[in-house]
């Protein structure tokens, strides 16, 4: 049976085919870490754990390279500013971060969609679509704003502070302002789902092995998504608070119900990627809150057995989180030295840039050992806030994404 909107969720199996499966499609959205900052060079670190030895076979193919699914599609939106494009073909390295890359084909990052997919393609019959689109920087109380959570609502902190246009990120311009929000409210979601539906008006385009005859299943969705709304303390300014992010419950929420709206598809499997940056190890209480905000929708009893929050703390590496916080020392220690800070001695403006860096050098190396210098190089690529770019990090928030995914899918 063929689709006659590009909004059906589940199409009945043709009569001539009895046993056959509609191709199963799974969107995935949010901002630079479901881009995925992870470059390829950090796989053999995945490799060290006997633990993650086995998924990172699953990521290369018998000649050591990438593997290249041979189940799974992908569709993936994505660009900076106003310039947006689409990348599309196999499954395989290189659907991550496109920042400075070749926009026409992959780069070599990942995100979490590499794994996902081939977790995907291992426990599934049918072929298989990813449909990407994903922004870094974005906000869900903004950029992602879902509509059925109406117009941008200043907080009590802009309302108290913004009309007067002065102190530290006040906007100088009130006005106009206004006028650049309402224009930015919901942009990036109405871009992800004007993308969703353009490629399923027609999925063989990206994915050859669809057949009209059989249809598609929308089968999931997956959302990693929330630095920008956590570090916002202008939206959420209820600092220390337990529930300073109950906005964004609320807008995550709204976002769950939109999406399966548009989509019409009212028990779309939702996975919410809970943020773990930081990992397990004493996390800050506003870390806390906001992780218990993120995973407050999977509780909902409307969302029962539809709705998973995955959170990805556990998957943080403690080991190379130690040798960025030392990394973050010597940044620290240049900026004293830049600065003529007068609480670090030899930092009294009498250095000139030969010394400045030679002290920096030996601080350096006093702090970080060759052994962990070859470790970073081995594991990471990226800042903290992306998860330290690292490919182990990425690999097993897709494989438990796509497994929370399929739990949901055994209770429709």
């Amino acid at each position: 049976m063929k689709a006659t909107a590009p909004l059906v969720a589940a199409l009945l199996l043709s009569a001539a085919g009895g046993d056959a499966k509609p191709l199963k499609v799974f969107i995935l959205a949010g901002q630079s870490n479901m881009e995925g900052p992870a470059n390829v060079a950090t796989f053999d670190y995945i490799g060290d754990d006997p633990a993650t030895a086995p998924l990172l076979k699953r990521m290369r193919g018998a000649d050591g390279k990438p593997a290249v699914s041979e189940g799974a599609w992908i569709s993936y939106l994505t660009g900076a500013g106003d310039k947006h494009f689409d990348l599309h073909g196999r499954l395989t390295v290189g659907y991550g971060s496109m920042w400075g890359q070749d926009p026409s084909k992959p780069g070599d990052k990942i995100g979490p969609e590499f794994t996902f997919g081939l977790t995907m393609d291992a426990a599934l019959e049918e072929p298989i679509l990813l449909i990407k689109a994903a922004w870094g920087g974005k906000s869900l109380h903004t950029d992602f704003r879902p509509p059925g959570s109406g117009p941008y609502q200043l907080s009590s902190f802009q309302l108290e502070n913004y009309p007067r246009q002065e102190g530290h990120g006040i906007p100088k311009d009130f006005e106009q302002w206004k006028v650049e929000k309402a224009k930015a409210t919901g942009h990036y979601y109405r871009l992800m789902m004007e993308h969703v539906k353009q490629v399923l008006a027609n999925p063989g385009k990206v994915c050859p092995a669809y057949d009209p005859s059989h249809g598609y299943e929308l089968a999931g969705f997956v959302w990693l998504q929330g630095f920008n709304d956590m570090v916002d303390g202008h939206v959420y300014p209820e600092h220390g608070k337990p529930d300073r992010y109950d906005l964004y419950s609320g807008l995550l929420a709204q976002f769950i119900r939109d999406v399966r709206k548009d989509l019409a598809a009212p028990r779309l499997p939702f996975v919410i990627g809970v943020m773990g940056v930081g990992g397990l190890k004493d996390p800050s209480a506003e870390m806390l809150a906001f992780r218990r905000a993120m995973a407050a929708p999977a509780a909902l009893p409307e969302f029962k057995d539809t709705v998973a929050a995955v959170e990805t703390a556990p998957f943080w590496s403690d080991e190379l989180g130690a040798i960025d916080e030392k990394r973050a020392r010597i940044q620290q220690m240049r900026y004293f030295l830049d600065s003529k800070h007068k609480d670090h001695p030899n930092a009294d403006g009498r250095m000139s840039e030969e010394e400045k860096n030679a002290y920096l050098k030996k601080f350096e190396a006093d702090l970080i050992s060759p052994a962990e210098v070859a470790l970073w190089k081995r594991g990471a690529s990226n800042a903290g806030y992306h998860y330290l770019g690292c490919a182990k990090t990425f690999a097993l928030m897709g494989k438990h994404f796509a497994e929370a995914n399929l739990d949901l899918l055994k209770c429709r």
